[in-house]
């Protein structure tokens, strides 16, 4: 893969708020400490840089790929020399009353290298979220990275046109899966994908409770093409870094 024998790569696992600040200073930590560590790549969830405590909250936030949010997080890939995947981020849609859920991959040089915007819209996204319609992918020094965001999960024939059509080698499945449905069907769904496409999984996850009203369930993976899970951070918050080949 990439042409190394093997590579480190880090997942984060964070509790986002309603706080651009503060989900900035938790990512920066995250950086930093998967950088110290000898990471290529690290993946951050869904919503990393905000949850909202109501509905609408995240139109409020919601920017252009060029605006202060999200070239902060350029810089922090640029100062630690690492790619970044920034697993959700809300991206002004075409409208007022829209936003897009971007996965949005970052170079170790802070430049913006590929969007791709979320096309399986869940838990009433679709009321403000417009979907995506492109299914992107990209080279990177731990290889071929296919992104998705959270309840593409559920949709095999995604994987299956990243892996065979885009030859991807690793998918990317950053999320905010709740406790009921994580429980249910987190592991088995990401561990699917990983033996039916052949591809390494990382699926950064958020956790634990944001506001009263929403909660996430943890248990950020990376999974090997056989199916095996080579990495796991079940209740704690903090990286995961194991090796890929």
């Amino acid at each position: 893969m990439a042409g190394a024998s093997s590579v480190r790569v880090a997942v984060a696992q964070m509790t986002s708020i309603n706080d651009l600040a503060a989900n900035f200073a938790t990512s920066s930590r995250l950086v930093k400490e998967a950088a110290s560590a000898g990471a290529k790549l690290l993946c951050l969830p869904e919503n990393f840089s905000y949850v909202g405590d109501k509905d609408g909250d995240s139109l409020k936030v919601a920017e252009t790929l060029d605006g202060p949010i999200m070239q902060g997080y350029c810089s922090l890939a640029r100062e630690s020399s690492m790619w970044l995947s920034l697993g959700g981020f809300q991206e002004k849609g075409s409208d007022d009353a829209h936003l897009c859920n971007t996965h949005v991959l970052v170079d170790d040089a802070g430049n913006i290298r590929s969007t791709y915007r979320k096309m399986h819209l869940s838990y009433k996204e679709s009321s403000f979220t417009e979907a995506g319609k492109d299914i992107v992918a990209v080279d990177s020094p731990v290889g071929r990275l296919g992104p998705t965001v959270c309840y593409d999960l559920r949709f095999p024939e995604l994987y299956q046109q990243l892996r065979f059509q885009h030859e991807a080698q690793v998918l990317l499945v950053p999320s905010a899966f709740t406790k009921v449905t994580g429980q249910a069907h987190w592991e088995i769904l990401l561990r699917a994908r990983a033996i039916e496409t052949q591809c390494y999984v990382i699926a950064a996850a958020q956790a634990g409770k944001h506001n009263d009203k929403r909660e996430s369930y943890g248990d950020s993976l990376i999974i090997d093409p056989w199916g095996t899970v080579i990495g796991r951070l079940p209740g704690e918050n903090g990286l995961t870094i194991p090796n890929i080949s």
